[in-house]
């Protein structure tokens, strides 16, 4: 692990970080699933949409691993509120890679459905989900096409607190790195080769121009990590998850607890009546 990647901040209230060798079971582990996916679909590989953060392109060394360069085909899906510098990590990542990749201009689509609605486009909210689904049906549109299957880039974190677009980011087919808190994220990333730079990245969605990922949730990942281990996942009452993370008040639980609960439907197929007539 490289000496000046941060992995772990100095202000992290636990340390979830693999052994060594759990590390290289978790590479292994995903590595596998990856080409247990695509092999159980009969598929012929997977598309990946590339936004240049750590997830992504985790993901993507990942898929490169286990279905090599032509395995693999990545989307660049930029819109006028991306940070251009993230979409030229994107296409770095692809070029690194060795991978076959697309950039899409996804604003002209976006407009197309502000235009259809645009009493709509006064809430930011509905707005930045658009370009989100817009790039999900991207994503399937090649996907199916050419035969492959969609990977998502979503960790634990996230998917715990609800922070995805619904038929989103997580309309895929799996999820390789969805069992990771964030900080085992950063390690995982660290550990396969991703650049530095990339893995130490401000993460952000690209919804609205200047989001970022920890201002929505109102908490740095670390904190999530760590209260969703101990408490929210783990056994943990509030009182000894208290006593066990120097740092972290009520506040903060309660801030976790309440986007778990609120975001339950996200992680729920929608719900139905009881079948008639039982």
């Amino acid at each position: 692990m490289s000496a000046t990647t941060p992995v772990l901040s100095e202000s992290a209230p636990l340390d979830l970080r693999f052994s060594a060798s759990e590390l290289e079971t978790v590479r292994e582990t995903l590595v596998s699933f990856i080409e247990d996916t695509v092999d159980d679909a009969d598929a012929d590989g997977a598309t990946l949409g590339l936004s240049g953060g750590i997830d992504s392109t985790t993901t993507a060394y990942l898929a490169v691993e286990a279905l090599g360069t032509d395995g693999l085909h990545g989307l660049v899906m930029p819109s006028e509120v991306n940070n251009p510098d993230n979409m030229s990590d994107a296409e770095r990542v692809a070029e690194e890679l060795g991978i076959e990749y697309d950039i899409i201009e996804i604003q002209p689509i976006a407009e197309q459905i502000f235009e259809a609605v645009p009493s709509a486009t006064e809430d930011r909210m509905a707005m930045g989900n658009v370009y989100v689904r817009t790039r999900a049906v991207l994503n399937y549109f090649v996907a199916n096409a050419e035969d492959r299957v969609v990977l998502g880039t979503g960790n634990r974190a996230e998917a715990m607190t609800g922070y995805f677009t619904k038929y989103g980011d997580q309309a895929v087919d799996c999820n390789p790195i969805g069992g990771l808190y964030k900080q085992q994220v950063r390690q995982l990333a660290d550990s396969v080769g991703v650049p530095a730079d990339l893995v130490a990245q401000t993460p952000t969605a690209g919804m609205w121009d200047g989001q970022t990922d920890e201002d929505e949730l109102g908490l740095d990942y670390d904190t999530v990590d760590a209260i969703l281990a101990l408490h929210v996942d783990g056994p943990l009452s509030t009182a000894a998850t208290l006593r066990t993370l120097d740092g972290v008040d009520h506040d903060q639980i309660r801030r976790v607890e309440s986007l778990v609960a609120d975001s339950e439907h996200k992680r729920s197929m929608p719900p139905a009546p009881d079948p008639l007539g039982e």
